[in-house]
């Protein structure tokens, strides 16, 4: 029975799709690109519901988003030179993410602070607060294809198979 117990609970704990992965980046960026969004789409609801408790949770989501960007940004920043990836991929597409992603740590901040001055939206140029909100989405999707191609196009992510990966049934 113990022996069950300790078991399911080492299952619980291992992650075996982890083991294939290079480095810790993938674990953390997914974090950051969903409390931002979230963020935003709080932050929207709240201005058109006239909600000040949605914009409290989305000031909270997007707090905790510009702290999990900041640790993506520095995984990723200290992983890529170990990347396995061609030279010609290096500087096409991880040098393009590499940029996009540091803008989006750099505006999510600055919306962040400035969410924080006029707690927990800002009354002055909230307009231009809320589309910088939606500049910053565009921002995360276009940096995360980025990532994605070096991935799935050029199997950066790991070592867990060969290129190319043939059709199975």
């Amino acid at each position: 029975m113990l022996d069950d117990l300790s078991g399911a609970l080492a299952d619980l704990v291992r992650l075996p799709g982890a083991q294939h992965i290079q480095n810790i980046h993938p674990l953390i960026v997914h974090f950051p690109i969903a409390l931002l969004f979230a963020a935003t789409l709080g932050y929207w609801m709240g201005f058109l519901a006239r909600r000040d408790g949605w914009q409290w949770g989305a000031l909270w989501m997007l707090l905790l988003g510009v702290l999990g960007a900041a640790a993506a940004v520095a995984s990723g920043l200290y992983s890529a030179p170990g990347v396995m990836l061609a030279p010609s991929v290096k500087s096409a597409l991880l040098a393009v993410h590499e940029r996009i992603m540091i803008a989006v740590l750099a505006l999510s901040a600055v919306l962040a602070l400035w969410a924080i001055a006029g707690r927990p939206m800002p009354v002055r140029g909230r307009g231009l607060f809320l589309a910088a909100l939606l500049v910053l989405c565009a921002l995360i999707a276009k940096g995360a294809d980025y990532g994605g191609r070096m991935v799935y196009d050029y199997n950066a992510g790991g070592y867990a198979c060969s290129q190319p990966i043939e059709f199975s049934q």
